[in-house]
């Protein structure tokens, strides 16, 4: 059996409620609900713990917003598209740059494309069309990642991003390392 990593399961659920309650600050453009704290919180998701574990979170915070009243369906693909695209993007292409373009395509875009089909079939709403919720998904997502930017930039300068990631992986701190070479070579290796 594969074991679950716990930090990264707490870190997901802290997310998902973070999500949920942030899109109490939303607002109507276009017959959407734009909520762009799901979008900071899906970049900051997917620097810290990961795509697979960003769309979970992403997935877990629309159907709770959908059960208490809070979203409309089209909260799944609005976040989970940018929560995968920018999670893949910065697992593959490892700079902070590619989780921002793949949170606004994956949400703005491709989100917004295939909400489509969800407001045509499942919401009854005619009048909707191919295009129609992408001009209101990319103002979302770009107010999203906007303070996303701030937030993740300034983790990064000082540190606190690499120390996060780090903790959440499990990876051997750069000053463990140092002593224990230092260790080896006053008293052999251990």
């Amino acid at each position: 059996m594969k074991k679950v990593n716990l930090k990264k399961l707490t870190i997901t659920a802290l997310m998902a409620a973070i999500a949920v309650v942030g899109s109490l600050f939303s607002f109507p453009v276009f017959g959407s609900k734009c909520a762009p704290v799901q979008h900071l919180v899906n970049i900051l998701c997917v620097v810290t713990v990961g795509p697979w574990w960003t769309l979970a979170q992403a997935f877990i915070a629309s159907l709770i917003r959908n059960l208490i009243g809070l979203g409309s369906p089209l909260a799944f693909p609005g976040s989970m598209c940018g929560a995968l695209l920018g999670g893949l993007l910065y697992k593959y292409g490892k700079k902070l740059p590619f989780a921002y373009i793949g949170e606004v395509v994956g949400t703005g875009i491709l989100g917004g494309m295939l909400s489509y089909p969800i407001a045509y079939l499942v919401m009854g709403n005619k009048a909707a069309a191919l295009f129609t919720f992408v001009v209101p998904f990319l103002i979302s997502t770009c107010g999203g990642t906007l303070i996303a930017i701030v937030i993740t930039a300034s983790l990064k300068k000082t540190g606190v991003l690499g120390r996060m990631q780090a903790r959440i992986r499990n990876v051997i701190s750069l000053g463990v390392l140092r002593w224990k070479k230092i260790w080896n070579r006053c008293y052999g290796t251990i």
